[in-house]
């Protein structure tokens, strides 16, 4: 914690990501109640609002929706049906979030466990761990989760008494969470392997744990550090796959608001209403960049060589 109090730019970059956390859960039920009074569902296809003493509709004849502006209500703007982008952006952040966060704590649970597996009991459970990694891995990432959301848009997802309705947002966590376990799992496994041969784990062993215990009390709190900085990083990759998926179609519901979505919508009318795309998109960069720069930071402090580095 000292060495990253001591990187000023990851300590602002975590905050400016608290900060948009904050904003997208407690800030869009407190706009909605204080200001727009709609929610991101409400339509206002043939509203109108008062702008200078004249009556401006919120979408225009030719289809083109109000523009940003200094006013209480659409503050951003509007989409083509007329909902306030504001509220869309921050409702849509709060499921791109959800999903970005959700599916990096999958993702790093099934890292951190098959990296344990192989790299502790290696042989033959090495191999086949490493075999079913590098199959993951041999597909480029967007290919591989549009192929496996494609598969369980179609009927959800059913494992025994386990139902996952398809237009459910589990989903695209899951589909996320499993193209990149590779991503996460190899290094950890590297370092599993490496740790292996310490005297700490041959202590262990020698005292009567078992393999799980020695796992879990010895091998498990040294990789910890490396597992807390590809979390970040993750989250950052999810927050954008999410967008890309939502925007090909095959990601969140069309019905749930999100930044892909969003984005999705507004790339008919890019050179209309180019707000549509600009909000959403410099959230996602927002969200992504921050969280790489704390990324980096949390690296440089939780290196016991990065002492100097960090400064």
């Amino acid at each position: 914690m000292r060495r990253l109090r001591g990187n000023r730019v990851a300590i602002a970059a975590g905050v400016v990501f608290v900060l948009l956390v904050l904003v997208c859960t407690a800030g869009a039920p407190l706009w909605v109640h204080l200001v727009s009074h709609h929610g991101p569902e409400y339509e206002n296809l043939s509203g109108s609002i008062s702008i200078g003493g004249s009556s401006v509709p919120v979408v225009a004849d030719d289809g083109t929706p109000i523009g940003p502006g200094w006013r209480s209500q659409y503050l951003l703007g509007a989409d083509a049906n007329g909902r306030d982008l504001l509220v869309l952006a921050l409702y849509g952040g709060r499921t791109s979030l959800v999903i970005g966060i959700a599916s990096a704590v999958v993702c790093m649970a099934l890292a951190v466990a098959l990296a344990l597996l192989a790299g502790y009991r290696r042989g033959f459970t090495d191999a086949l761990i490493s075999r079913f990694l590098d199959l993951l891995w041999s597909f480029p990432v967007y290919l591989l989760a549009v192929a496996i959301a494609t598969v369980l848009a179609v009927d959800g997802l059913a494992i025994g008494p386990l139902r996952v309705s398809s237009s459910s947002i589990a989903i695209p966590i899951l589909v996320i969470a499993i193209v990149y376990v590779p991503y996460a799992a190899r290094p950890l496994r590297g370092e599993v392997l490496a740790l292996r041969e310490r005297e700490f784990v041959e202590a262990s062993v020698a005292h009567g744990a078992g393999p799980l215990r020695t796992m879990v009390s010895s091998l498990l709190p040294n990789i910890l550090s490396t597992a807390l900085v590809l979390f970040t990083l993750i989250i950052a990759n999810n927050i954008l796959t999410e967008a890309a998926l939502s925007y090909l179609g095959v990601g969140v519901p069309l019905t749930t608001p999100s930044w892909g979505n969003i984005i999705e919508a507004g790339s008919s009318t890019i050179v209309t209403a180019p707000w549509l795309t600009i909000v959403p998109g410099l959230l996602i960069v927002v969200a992504a960049v921050s969280l790489n720069v704390l990324g980096d930071g949390l690296r440089d402090a939780l290196d016991p060589r990065g002492a100097t580095r960090s400064r």
